[in-house]
């Protein structure tokens, strides 16, 4: 007889006898990165044979599209539908990954080659999102065996091959096909846990808004022995500009980008109360948590689960590598801010223009400023979330933490946007896991966690108490 533990004993023993670290090697091998011209024909390739075979080996109907944006990954869209009218789950997840830094991996590691060291298993994909998408549907797969190829539910599959260039194409698939893909909810997997050992239910993410500051006084360099101290230094002028907008301890100081959906600004209460005793941690020590740093009152988890954050991510003024007695003529800045839903990144700019403006620094200009990502948010106790969370502590046996948001970006807000569709992602990695540098790796644990939590979800998926069955 098909049990809910037999699931789980099924999935489990496919992780601990080899079977998922084998699935895991095969996929890791195909160089699907987006961000290098020579290995685009890897994209197609890993939904052709990476991903393709499998899915219709569990019965999944399968198209395979071009990207709406000519010059990005292909699509693949997946449907196994036993009954219209029971409840039906979409999955979403990437194969495409950053690219190799194949010269700057430690020695004995390859991006493309899966590496079993104690712990983890190390390679490009292995967190982001290979290893993730993985995990959900190597547990689809037990439950599948255990209830004699029977869900008792529906699944869909978004899978797309240009995430890691801001998921071009990805709306405009998704608007195409919303007839195509409707469901209950998205219940998907990326980016970290909160911490290692606690798994994590995230209900939207952060949005990323972009801009360059520049300060451009004159066509070329000058002369710093006979200008300098006479004509003015554009490198000064913007670290200034800089230090306007946040303070010596993070703080940002134009107040206008900040969340308002408190009952006085700042942090819901809402996100507030579900963010009471998170944790934040299980970084890999290349950062730190620093006391102090960021907006004063606020807990860390209120700090990049709940606020926004402004980071400069480049800044240049002459050629740092090969400086020359001279003023430079220009100093730029590429900034960035890491937003909530409770902030309109329409008004940044404006704001940001009005702040410089106020501070007499008219020369500092403001390019390029643009949404690479947009926020998104499911409330925190929708009967999906909590649904999920019952389900997880069921199989897990302990704590399920549950946050508004993730602190990075993902394409949540297409799904809610055109399908209108909750948001359950439940990320199987941590964040130290180095996903976009060298050394990239998955930590078995958590995996191992993840892959029987899904088994407990897909199980339940077919059984009464399902929102809205």
């Amino acid at each position: 007889m098909a049990t809910r533990e037999g699931a789980l004993g099924r999935a489990g023993r496919f992780f601990d006898e080899g079977g998922f670290q084998d699935l895991l090697a095969r996929l890791v091998a195909i160089p699907s990165t987006s961000q290098e011209a020579e290995h685009a024909p890897a994209l197609r390739r890993y939904l052709e044979e990476g991903i393709r075979p499998w899915l219709e080996r569990m019965g999944f109907a399968i198209s395979l599209h071009e990207n709406p944006e000519p010059g990005f990954g292909p699509i693949l869209m997946a449907t196994r539908i036993e009954d219209p009218a029971l409840p039906t789950a979409l999955l979403y997840g990437h194969g495409d990954t950053v690219a190799g830094l194949d010269a700057q991996w430690s020695e004995g590691l390859k991006p493309w080659a899966l590496t079993d060291r104690g712990d983890r298993w190390y390679g490009r994909g292995t967190a982001d999102n290979k290893g993730q998408h993985a995990l959900n549907l190597a547990a689809l797969e037990a439950v599948l065996a255990e209830r004699g190829g029977r869900l008792g539910a529906n699944v869909k599959l978004v899978l797309e091959m240009a995430e890691e260039r801001g998921s071009k194409g990805l709306r405009a698939f998704v608007a195409a096909q919303a007839e195509a893909l409707k469901a209950d909810a998205l219940i998907a997997s990326d980016g970290p846990r909160v911490e290692p050992g606690l798994p994590t239910i995230a209900t939207g993410t952060r949005g990323t808004w972009h801009c360059d500051l520049v300060v451009k006084l004159r066509e070329g360099g000058v002369h710093s022995g006979h200008w300098g101290g006479l004509t003015t230094d554009p490198a000064v002028v913007l670290a200034h500009a800089l230090s306007t907008i946040m303070d010596r301890d993070g703080k940002i100081l134009v107040r206008g980008w900040l969340p308002q959906g408190g009952a006085q600004g700042g942090v819901p209460a809402a996100v507030r109360a579900v963010l009471e005793g998170c944790p934040v941690g299980g970084g890999d020590g290349a950062a730190t948590i620093d006391e102090g740093w960021g907006e004063p009152g606020l807990t860390p988890a209120e700090k990049i689960y709940g606020w926004n954050s402004f980071i400069v991510l480049a800044m240049t003024s002459g050629v740092p590598a090969n400086p020359v007695n001279a003023v430079a003529p220009d100093a730029r800045a590429h900034c960035q801010i890491r937003y909530t839903v409770d902030s309109d990144p329409g008004t940044f700019e404006a704001a940001l223009r009005a702040h410089l403006d106020a501070h007499g620094l008219r020369h500092v200009r403001i390019e390029n400023a643009f949404v690479r990502m947009p926020a998104s948010r499911t409330a925190p106790d929708h009967p999906w979330v909590r649904w999920a969370q019952n389900s997880m502590e069921r199989s897990l046996g302990g704590r399920v933490q549950i946050i508004p948001n993730s602190s990075g970006g993902l394409p949540g807000d297409v799904f809610v946007d055109h399908l209108g569709v909750p948001l359950v992602w439940v990320p199987h990695s941590y964040n130290g896991c180095k996903q976009h540098g060298p050394d990239e790796h998955l930590l078995k644990a958590p995996a191992r966690e993840g892959l029987l939590a899904f088994a407990g979800l897909w199980w339940d998926l077919g059984e009464p108490g399902t929102p809205g069955r």
